[in-house]
């Protein structure tokens, strides 16, 4: 191919190189157009894609359904400011308390700003009920919760936060599951715990059901409150609506967003009882939160995932993908566990090779991702079938051969 037949592949690397900030390992890969669980080049070449968007596209790629309402209320109406009603954040609102057992909810446009309002929430509802400045949020080793700064004070991972410091004041780190360490930790002083019910980030590592009911008890006993980050393993990837539901236990608040758009921006901080009550007007806001297009989006997933049997299908498929896996495990593939729940599976490798295993699998057109150099992780759309679980596994048992 000469320079001046250049495809477009290499064209647009060529200006994201010149003019887009580095902080991206890109592939060299251009995908133009998704469907379902598959994404295409611009060669035609189609990619079975078990990374979702980093788990956002929970309905697949393209959803005609999800498409033609988000064009219509294009059409309509896009974005008003929130000194205005919209029928579609109500409804959505609504829609999100019905599933979550929550009471209100206050729209974002992203995960890591749905941490940040839950941090500021607990942060107020402690300087009310603790009435001390020395209080604070206790977090879990391994965890993330975004790249803003507050998030960020809370994401107990050294390599996200040491390049930023200093950060935050008032976060405490807590080993993962670990039942002695929770209870040492609870005081007077608490003024909540913020986990993630699977650490995605962290290494997909299931936090237990046991541990989570624990913080629920002490919560309760410390007039602390319970947040669980469910911005990954929520709406609908482990099977339940939200991960915590597993449980049995209700949170105070909820940080939700990835999946709940579908691949459209939009998250919610959800709060009840105490927590829904924190806050009066004018402490806090967003300029593009809720807007109707995102809404209207978001909508059109809940109505596709409960149509379409998803959640039941996360499940289901899930449990076939986990006990391939741990076939491909007993065939001698370096695999040293296969954990997750649902469609949210984390496979740890028995040496440091999980990088490479990516690069071999993009090769035979498998779109995984590696959180570390032992980790993959597989958090693909929740409408994946029994057949492309077999055709991933027939690709990972191709690439760790070849190794």
């Amino acid at each position: 191919m000469t320079a001046t037949h250049a495809s477009l592949t290499e064209t647009i690397a060529a200006l994201d190189q010149r003019y887009v900030l580095p902080v991206y390992r890109r592939q060299p890969i251009l995908f133009v157009r998704g469907e379902g669980a598959r994404l295409y080049d611009e060669f035609g070449n189609a990619y079975l894609d078990f990374l979702a968007g980093i788990a956002v596209c929970n309905v697949g790629h393209s959803h005609p359904k999800l498409a033609q309402r988000i064009a219509e209320q294009a059409a309509q109406l896009m974005h008003v400011s929130n000194f205005f009603l919209t029928e579609p954040q109500a409804r959505l609102a609504l829609k999100l308390c019905e599933r979550s057992g929550m009471e209100k909810a206050f729209f974002t446009n992203s995960g890591a700003e749905a941490c940040e309002m839950a941090i500021k929430v607990a942060r107020k509802y402690a300087n009310a009920v603790k009435r001390t400045p020395d209080y604070e949020i206790l977090a879990l080793e391994g965890s993330f919760h975004g790249r803003t700064m507050g998030a960020l004070s809370a994401t107990m991972q050294a390599k996200y936060q040491t390049p930023f410091q200093p950060l935050l004041p008032g976060f405490r780190a807590l080993p993962r599951n670990d039942l002695d360490a929770l209870h040492a930790a609870f005081s007077e002083r608490t003024a909540a715990i913020l986990l993630e019910p699977i650490q995605g980030e962290g290494g997909v590592y299931p936090i237990a059901d046991e541990y989570l009911r624990a913080a629920r008890a002490l919560c309760d006993r410390y007039d602390a409150l319970l947040i669980v980050d469910e911005v990954q393993a929520g709406f609908g990837r482990t099977g339940r609506w939200y991960a915590y539901q597993h449980a049995g236990v209700t949170p105070d608040i909820v940080a939700t967003a990835k999946g709940l758009g579908g691949g459209f921006p939009i998250g919610a901080c959800l709060l009840r009882g105490v927590a829904a009550e924190v806050l009066q007007p004018g402490e806090h806001g967003t300029t593009y939160g809720g807007n109707p297009l995102a809404c209207s989006a978001a909508l059109a997933v809940i109505e596709i995932i409960e149509e379409e049997g998803l959640l039941e299908n996360a499940q289901r498929v899930g449990d076939y993908l986990q006990a391939r896996l741990r076939a491909l495990q007993d065939e001698g593939a370096p695999i040293h566990e296969v954990r997750g729940r649902g469609l949210m599976v984390g496979v740890e490798l028995s040496q440091p090779i999980a990088r490479t295993v990516v690069q071999k699998a993009l090769e035979r057109r498998l779109i995984l991702n590696a959180v570390g150099e032992t980790i993959l992780r597989i958090v693909p759309p929740l409408v994946i079938t029994p057949a492309d679980v077999d055709e991933a596994v027939g690709i990972l048992r191709q690439a760790f051969a070849e190794m």
